[in-house]
């Protein structure tokens, strides 16, 4: 098969059967979901994601949580200043670099993530449900497997031609 009957092969071939497609809708989906059960919390998907990591990890910079989040710093530092408002975390001057912030939950972050997760793993024993033992562990091994790809795709896209 030379190019162009390949290009036509792509161009016919129904939208429905791309992995990517289906990848994103998926992706559309689970968001869609989570900001409709969040937003009855007064939370945004990058604030619950915030409040999870910090719940895990304990005390983060922005930086460090804006890497975790896949948000800029700029984002990531109004996402702070508006949840430090609300009184969801607090951002203490780190012992090792004065001019870094370490957030951390407060009480009412934890109590708020904890009301806010009990929907949230709804939508998780559901998945979980679907699937057999077998089915979930093979979907995890595929998921990985296609993130990877996306992954080094990515890098290859963005990386500088050769000279």
């Amino acid at each position: 098969m030379n190019l162009s009957m390949k290009w036509e092969y792509a161009v016919e071939a129904r939208i429905e059967n791309d992995l990517c497609t289906r990848i994103r809708r998926s992706e559309q989906a689970l968001m869609a979901h989570h900001e409709a059960v969040l937003r009855a919390y007064g939370l945004t998907m990058t604030q619950y994601t915030v409040l999870l990591i910090l719940s895990r990890e304990g005390g983060m910079s922005g930086a460090q949580l804006a890497r975790s989040c896949g948000v800029t710093q700029q984002s990531m530092s109004s996402v702070l200043t508006n949840m430090e408002t609300k009184e969801l975390i607090r951002r203490e001057t780190s012992p090792v670099h004065a001019k870094v912030q370490i957030a951390t939950l407060t009480d009412e972050g934890r109590a708020l993530l904890d009301r806010a997760y009990q929907e949230v793993v709804i939508l998780e024993r559901a998945l979980n449900d679907a699937f057999t033992p077998s089915e979930h562990a093979s979907l995890c091994e595929l998921l990985e497997r296609a993130t990877t790809v996306l992954i080094q795709q990515t890098r290859h896209a963005t990386a500088p031609p050769a000279s």
